[in-house]
């Protein structure tokens, strides 16, 4: 039987069964919007295995064309509506190096409406380029693919929050409590987890120095060469500087008036930056929640690194530096939960947002995770494998100003126990196992 007479999914299992990757828990989705939509377009960092990714599903009906090739490149670029003329059931790597293709595929698209044509990615967020969210709105379906989570790693399905939900709404079940294993994934195993982060080319490297020398080579290939894609930067040697000083910044409220003070840039010029490292998939700025209630939050988002592995890297992180102060530990594991919660979101059955709280007491709660119906259950990350009742302080505060939308707070700790720590406004509180985040 030929690639040609193969129904997607079982070219899609040979194809995993023939090659050793792994398996994406964004690859459902993908394959379910190439059935009624036009357009389907995956973004992520460079790096992420989109174009492992993308090539399950390629086939004779499917061409496949990176425009990281240097002929292909210029072709787009000298002639794109041409280009897109030519092609007709296609995935596109790499589309933010010649931006004017999305305004032709609308154009082909118009013409031609059937679903499925083209699947595109992009290493910078193309639909916060100028025009092309309006001129394929309709048509388009935007995905993202972040480095592996840790479920992806571990083979599970990464349904941790939508189980989470159910849980906590039953008020009668613990949530997330697949355990049998958690005992190998505390400790020393929980900070290797955190160090090596979910870049498949760093987890390549067995070694900590290895994995920081890719790290730098992937930093300085994204400054001195995607930036350049997408905008024009007067001032790009300051980038490594404030990358880095972003990474000191990390699970922190960011002032960019003084962080531009100390790196000789006005704050507009930090803000423009910063969005373009949001762009480009290294970091993201986690928005405050808040509800009519709430008139003393800090509406300042704080900064989250997408990567454990690739902030460890600019911290200076290691085995070593950790055993000997794991206070060093608690900002990243802090971002390693954000990007495993992050990644679930892109493919939870659920439909979710990721935010933090935080009022002028200093009262905060890591993360707040509320679903379209507007119900909310509070995060709270601990590096100990112990906890106390100062730790659910932010929860009850949270779950005073929430009410009825509230449906319980979890502590996700270095244990190996799920644990009922009582009940705020009548809602559960547990106590749960960082390890179920890729267990479940």
């Amino acid at each position: 039987m030929t690639d040609r007479a193969l129904p997607l999914s079982v070219a899609l299992t040979e194809y995993m069964a023939q090659s050793n990757v792994y398996v994406r828990g964004i690859r459902r989705r993908i394959a379910e919007a190439l059935k009624d939509t036009p357009v389907v377009l995956v973004n992520g960092p460079r790096q992420s295995g989109k174009t492992t990714l993308m090539r399950q599903f390629a086939s004779n009906r499917r061409a496949y064309l990176t425009l990281d090739d240097s002929a292909t490149l210029k072709t787009a670029r000298d002639d794109p509506q041409g280009f897109i003329q030519r092609l007709d059931t296609v995935v596109i790597d790499e589309v933010q190096r010649v931006p004017e293709l999305l305004l032709a595929i609308k154009l082909s698209v118009d013409q031609d409406r059937r679903p499925g044509r083209f699947l595109i990615t992009g290493s910078a967020d193309v639909m916060a380029l100028p025009r092309v969210a309006d001129s394929l709105a309709g048509r388009i379906e935007v995905l993202s693919l972040l480095p592996l989570a840790g479920a992806e790693l571990s083979g599970s399905k990464g349904r941790w929050l939508d189980r989470t939900f159910a849980a906590l709404a039953d008020d009668s079940k613990p949530p997330a409590v697949a355990q049998t294993t958690a005992g190998r994934h505390v400790g020393a195993a929980l900070e290797r987890r955190v160090l090596q982060g979910g870049y498949p080319e760093a987890l390549k490297r067995k070694t900590g120095p290895r994995r920081n020398a890719w790290a730098r080579s992937y930093i300085d290939t994204i400054i001195q060469r995607d930036v350049r894609d997408i905008a024009v930067v007067d001032k790009l040697s300051q980038m490594p500087k404030l990358v880095f000083a972003l990474a000191q910044m990390a699970g922190q409220l960011c002032n960019y008036t003084q962080l531009g003070g100390q790196l000789g840039l006005d704050a507009k010029t930090v803000t423009k930056y910063v969005t373009m490292l949001e762009q480009l998939f290294l970091l993201r700025r986690v928005p405050a929640w808040s509800g009519n209630a709430l008139s003393r939050v800090i509406k300042t988002p704080k900064m989250q690194f997408l990567d454990s592995g690739l902030l460890c890297s600019l911290l200076g992180l290691s085995e070593a530096r950790i055993a000997r102060n794991r206070s060093l530990f608690g900002h990243a594991l802090e971002c390693y939960v954000y990007g495993e919660l992050l990644r679930q979101c892109s493919w939870a059955d659920e439909a979710y947002d990721l935010m933090m709280y935080r009022d002028k007491d200093q009262t905060e709660v890591d993360f707040v995770v509320e679903n379209r119906q507007g119900e909310i259950v509070g995060i709270e990350v601990k590096a100990a494998a112990s906890f106390q009742n100062s730790d659910f302080v932010g929860l009850k505060k949270l779950a005073t100003l929430s009410g009825k939308r509230f449906l319980g707070g979890v502590v996700l700790y270095d244990g190996i126990n799920t644990l009922p720590l009582g009940k705020a406004e009548g809602r559960p509180l547990w106590a749960v196992p960082l390890s179920t985040l890729w267990l479940t």
